[in-house]
């Protein structure tokens, strides 16, 4: 179905670049258009887990993966004094052929540009797309601000959660594990990255708006600030950050139409989530993956309605798991927070691989087999 059909892609981001790659793997004439005059990332950290980490592989990327990054031996959650609540021993008690990678984004676009060139993609630099129809198919993956999102379902209007997150790297050697503390109103996450750099994502509930994206700076005194009264090690790599992004965090509702009859929209594009989960990446590369499944399998309309089908209700459950995690780790009643805290220690030391089964529904779903 895919052999010789003209395909344009707007984006050439994470989700842009892999379904650029699963198309033209299977025969599509492929463009990717990208605003920017590079393919760069100026981002800092992503978790990929096992799903995502299934479909690189199915592109041909895994061995690329475990090589541009850290395979990731446990989560450990920990409150804000640093006393640990919760390990989830991923080399023990995990499942599967696929690791946990712990990646500088940066790295995965290269893979993905890498993938997609030798797939015999042309990527087009310096494109500004306003979404004008294709002479075949038109993609958008082009992020939360998508120009291709409001021809399918008008302008949505966002709003502002009330949480902010700084995002910085500092050079630090690590133990190939994330850590999260968590602590009233507020949490940390932190995780090594290759040549010896360990990523920190800080995340405060306030009153304060924050504009949305990843570039906008910000006082790094102001993070030391948020975060004074957690752990030694916490306030040791904060007086260490020398620059450090604040993004507002805004919940964008899931499209209600992902496609037309020559439309499609995939990743951020289609279901922004808050990175409560790490599963932003993961989950457009899984879009990427089932979207060019479903092109190789049916007509196109057909495909199109087939892709968002299979792909909305895990996208909502994500979300939604997401979500959960925001409510869990700011906690603010300190006798709720002991509580919640002491089931979890309790839980962790009675059946230690309990809390990753129940998320086995979505690490341990691989959409290259699935369907």
């Amino acid at each position: 179905m895919l052999i010789g059909l003209p395909v344009d892609v707007i984006g050439a981001g994470v989700a842009g670049l892999a379904v650029a790659t699963a198309l033209a793997q299977r025969g599509a004439q492929v463009r990717a258009f990208e605003q920017a005059p590079e393919i760069a990332e100026v981002g800092a950290g992503l978790q990929i887990s096992p799903n995502g980490a299934a479909v690189l592989a199915a592109l041909g990327q895994g061995d690329a993966l475990r090589a541009a990054g850290i395979v990731s031996r446990a989560v450990e959650l920990r409150n804000a004094a640093g006393r640990t609540v919760l390990r989830l021993d991923l080399a023990r008690h995990s499942k599967g052929p696929h690791p946990f990678v712990l990646i500088h984004r940066a790295r995965l676009i290269a893979i993905l540009e890498r993938a997609a060139r030798a797939a015999g993609v042309e990527i087009v630099l310096n494109a500004r797309v306003d979404g004008a129809a294709s002479p075949g198919l038109l993609i958008g993956a082009d992020g939360v601000h998508s120009v291709i999102r409001p021809h399918l379902n008008g302008p949505a209007e966002p709003f502002f959660t009330g949480q902010v997150a700084w995002r910085a790297v500092i050079e630090d050697a690590a133990v190939p594990e994330a850590h999260v503390y968590m602590g009233p109103g507020r949490h940390l996450v932190s995780y090594p990255l290759p040549g010896g750099l360990r990523n920190i994502v800080a995340v405060e509930e306030r009153g304060g708006w924050a504009a949305e994206g990843w570039t906008h700076g910000d006082d790094p005194a102001n993070l030391r600030a948020a975060f004074a009264g957690f752990a030694p090690e916490v306030r040791d790599w904060l007086e260490r950050v020398e620059t450090v992004h604040l993004w507002g965090l805004f919940r964008h509702p899931v499209a209600a139409r992902w496609h037309d009859d020559r439309t499609a929209i995939l990743g951020d594009a289609a279901h922004p989530t808050l990175p409560f989960l790490a599963q932003g990446a993961n989950m457009a590369l899984e879009d990427a993956w089932v979207l060019a499944a479903c092109l190789a399998e049916r007509p196109v309309a057909e495909a199109l309605a087939l892709y968002q089908a299979r792909r909305r209700p895990r996208v909502l459950r994500v979300i939604a798991a997401a979500n959960a995690n925001a409510r869990n780790y700011h906690l603010r009643n300190p006798l709720v927070r002991g509580l919640a805290h002491t089931a979890l220690r309790l839980g962790g030391a009675l059946a230690p691989g309990a809390a990753l089964r129940r998320f086995a529904w979505l690490y341990g779903h691989d959409v290259t087999e699935a369907e």
